[in-house]
């Protein structure tokens, strides 16, 4: 051990303190190369220590072994012991392994297989992601499953299933873990459980596109088993098979506290299941974390700021309206404004504001509990969705009693809420002198930081044909990486459309004026349209054009019609723009 010790310091890979820090966890307990791991990146002290001890370092990259060559070893031996069988190579199989003083795990292959093994040394990580791109999640575990039969193999009309028993079982819990830690590790928000006639598919949505995950084949004969351990979790009735059924789940998982919204559809082949990741850790609500411009981020304060009127957030779902909302909450969070909220369903707990779960089911809708929580005497209201005409009016009359209001509508763009609020069935007047902001939002992919390069001219020529000057000089894009699972992107941004009822508009909305109209105007007396603020991004060097054109396509239709003339008489059509 001293001399491993030695060796890293000499190569400056561990300084005095990092030393120390060693030897004390290892008198605590742990190994020597969990210990490394705490102080410094493996990679480093590994690639030091095969030089020093004469071990080839392998950079297994985007490394791909035969999936025929790996079945010929114990899958629960290589994930345990973090083995990844690389080739053969003179009678014997040349393995990548990341613990160079613990051979437990190859002598265990050599027990199993009767091979001999050359090692060479790779990350952890490396060898992780290298053996579930080829045998798929939970390989370990389905082997396990054939290996000692506790769980039977069941079709989904089996009546003599014994869910409880087979979903409790040690291989399906660890099965369910590893797909829902796989899905955290590439920060999905959704995970899809999808039955097929001979496949089980598992996807995650990462950044908003759904990205199949690897799992074994033969997974699909334990459907019923997985979906079983999912209902327990959120304390479904496992025994019904034939309606929806939706639920929760706040778990622990690579220490972090997760909530997860379970939705259970049964469908041809079985039943699906779709989990919502509600990551509490890594959220961050604060108008610092948004991105807007500083124009609107100033507009958007001098809003929040006000004794009563409504403030609007629209988009289609999944655009961001209620990170958005939370952080415009967050602001203004203080103990002199009491805020209630009224939600379907209440996705984060923000500490300080008094939240309203809607229960259709015991009669608690939106209207209902609007009612109810202007009697709690709020200062600040938020509603979840404005869905109806009997919701709409009473966020309108709680403005004019001197609420402030927040809340969302599905619409492609802010001149549009004003005409679908009409079509609901709202008084003009009544909207006219009650909203006070209308903020439409979008969300796009960002650039992945380790994979960033110059876009070639040649792709950007057609767009500089279309778009002339708003063409930056240089335009960056994703190639494609591990950290960014080869997409080129990694996060995402929102753009932003605020526009600020001014007189005009207002006598426009009176006049029952279409949304093309009001957005013509709301663009000459300055709001920032979507894909302009789209552009702000690109010329930033965060964002790809092509993303933004993505985002913001309805925009793009809109401008063709508008240029023609059509939907600009005075109708009430909320969908003109």
């Amino acid at each position: 051990m001293n001399e491993v010790l030695k060796v890293l310091a000499h190569d400056k890979v561990l300084d005095p303190p990092a030393v120390a820090k060693v030897e004390e966890e290892i008198s605590n307990g742990l190994t020597l190369e969990d210990a490394l791991r705490n102080v410094a990146p493996e990679d480093k002290w590994l690639r030091s220590l095969a030089t020093h001890y004469d071990v080839p370092y392998e950079d297994l990259g985007e490394y791909e072994a035969p999936k025929d060559f790996l079945a010929k070893f114990p899958a629960r031996v290589l994930l345990e012991h973090h083995l990844l069988p690389l080739r053969e190579e003179n009678g014997a199989i040349v393995i990548a392994t990341s613990r160079l003083f613990d051979s437990s795990g190859i002598d265990e292959l050599r027990l199993a297989t009767g091979l001999d093994y050359r090692p060479v040394l790779a990350s952890t990580a490396e060898i992780d992601r290298a053996i579930k791109r080829v045998l798929g999640i939970g390989a370990d575990t389905l082997q396990e499953m054939s290996e000692d039969g506790s769980v039977r193999v069941l079709e989904v009309d089996d009546e003599n299933l014994d869910l409880s028993k087979a979903a409790e079982d040690a291989t399906i819990i660890r099965f369910v873990n590893q797909v829902l830690t796989e899905a955290l590790e590439t920060r999905a928000t959704d995970v899809h459980v999808e039955p097929f006639e001979n496949q089980l598919r598992v996807r995650y949505r990462v950044d908003g596109n759904l990205v199949e995950a690897s799992i074994p084949g033969e997974i699909k004969r334990y459907h019923a088993a997985i979906v079983s351990r999912i209902k327990i979790l959120s304390h479904l009735d496992i025994a019904e098979k034939r309606v929806p059924q939706d639920g929760a789940i706040r778990v622990k998982v690579a220490g972090r506290d997760i909530d997860m919204r379970v939705s259970v559809i049964p469908m041809i082949h079985g039943e699906a299941v779709v989990l919502r990741i509600l990551d509490r850790g890594s959220m961050k609500f604060g108008l610092d974390y948004i991105g807007m411009d500083p124009k609107d981020e100033k507009l958007f304060n001098k809003t929040l700021q006000l004794p009563h009127g409504i403030c609007l957030v629209t988009g289609p779902t999944g655009s961001g309206k209620t990170t958005t909302l939370y952080a415009a909450l967050s602001a203004i969070n203080t103990t002199d404004l009491k805020i209630i909220t009224v939600e379907d369903p209440v996705e984060y707990q923000l500490q300080g504001i008094n939240q309203i779960q809607v229960n259709h089911k015991t009669g608690l809708s939106f209207a209902a509990g609007l009612r109810a929580i202007l009697r709690h005497d709020p200062d600040v209201v938020l509603i979840g969705e404005i869905r109806d005409k009997e919701t709409a009016e009473i966020a309108v009359q709680a403005s004019l009693t001197g609420h402030l209001v927040f809340s969302t509508l599905h619409t492609n763009d802010a001149p549009s809420a004003a005409t679908r609020l009409i079509d609901m069935g709202v008084e003009p007047y009544l909207i006219s002198s009650s909203v006070e902001l209308v903020l439409a939002q979008r969300l796009v992919r960002l650039i992945c930081k380790n994979c960033k390069e110059e876009t070639p001219e040649a792709e950007l020529a057609p767009l500089r044909a279309e778009f002339g000057d708003l063409v930056p000089p240089v335009v960056y894009q994703g190639k494609g990486c591990r950290s960014c699972l080869g997409t080129g992107f990694r996060g995402r941004r929102g753009i932003f459309e605020m526009m600020e009822l001014s007189e005009e508009i207002r006598q426009m909305i009176m006049e029952r004026a279409s949304s093309g109209r009001i957005r013509r105007l709301a663009l000459e007396s300055g709001m920032t349209s979507l894909r302009t603020d789209g552009w702000r991004l690109v010329r930033e060097g965060v964002t790809t054009i092509k993303e933004v054109l993505f985002a913001t396509k309805e925009e793009g239709l809109t401008a063709k019609i508008v240029s023609k003339g059509i939907g600009m008489g005075p109708t009430t059509n909320g969908h003109a723009a």
